[in-house]
């Protein structure tokens, strides 16, 4: 198992309390990976001292998730990566689960996780009116969340597995997608399982506020969503699923400008420019 598999962990300033509950849930014969987007890891010695099965690197910059993952995944010499958000915990069966599922089956993809011991027709946003197949603990699906995913890197042809246009938001649907277009196999296992925290791993966030991480969270969601519809289905097609979102939200950044409702205002403000820079082809630029 050891030699069959990395974990590849994408940070950015993350809490100290959470990278360590993310790392204690990990096998420690497995290979760790971390990679933070920034020039410096402040806790390097911390984490290099107290865990001897990883190894840290720095982009330089705040790459995002898709493009520090392909960073990570360069560095892999084993036949899995398993890409975990850092404010991810996985179940103390996970790793021996793990095994077992690619002992009897490794003809996919990509395989997917489960973020709660609840029954997968209980999670929504997995299925997209397409027919489920269950085979053995495996259940075929459409689209898996990037939280925590296994990456059968033998079936790409190269290591830029994601695609770095992105920033955030879209990532691991674009993923999907182009693996669903090649007649590839996206599975998901009731087996493995993690709690996922979500959007609480960056201990700049108390720092910059939660209205500077929702002026990013809806600048960056709406320009990913027009660029994979745009790539995937066509400009034309993306203009007519978005331009009533455009539209829409320069009327209530109007709105409550008029209102002086200030987190309100700029919750849209940042949406429209989003949309309108995907639409414009410009890149996605906006960092907080």
């Amino acid at each position: 198992m050891k030699n069959k598999i990395t974990v590849i962990i994408v940070t950015y300033k993350t809490n100290k309390r959470i990278l360590e509950n993310c790392l204690n849930s990990i096998d420690r014969n497995i290979k760790v990976i971390i990679i933070e987007n920034s020039e410096n890891f402040e806790l390097k010695e911390f984490f290099t001292k107290k865990y001897n099965n990883i190894k840290i690197y720095c982009t330089g910059s705040n790459t995002g998730y898709g493009k520090g993952n392909n960073f990570g995944i360069s560095k892999v010499t084993t036949q899995y990566a398993l890409i975990l958000n850092p404010d991810t915990i996985c179940n103390k069966k996970f790793f021996l689960n793990l095994k077992k599922l690619i002992n009897i089956n490794s003809n996919f993809h990509l395989l997917g996780c489960l973020y709660s011991k609840k029954n997968l027709e209980n999670q929504t946003g997995y299925f997209n009116n397409s027919k489920v197949k269950k085979i053995n603990h495996f259940t075929k699906v459409d689209w898996v969340k990037g939280f925590a995913l296994i990456i059968n890197l033998k079936k790409f042809k190269n290591k830029k597995i994601f695609d770095e246009n992105y920033f955030l938001f879209f990532e691991e649907i674009d993923l999907c997608k182009s693996i669903k277009n090649i007649n590839g196999n996206v599975y998901i296992s009731n087996q493995l399982n993690v709690k996922h925290l979500g959007f609480k791993s960056s201990t700049n966030q108390k720092k910059s506020g939660n209205n500077q991480l929702e002026k990013l969270r809806n600048w960056h969601y709406l320009w990913s969503n027009f660029y994979y519809h745009r790539k995937h289905y066509g400009y034309l097609y993306s203009l007519q699923k978005n331009l009533i979102k455009l539209l829409s939200s320069l009327f209530k950044f109007l709105l409550f400008a008029i209102l002086m409702q200030s987190s309100k205002r700029d919750k849209f403000l940042y949406r429209f420019f989003g949309l309108l820079n995907s639409m414009t082809g410009q890149p996605s630029s906006f960092r907080d």
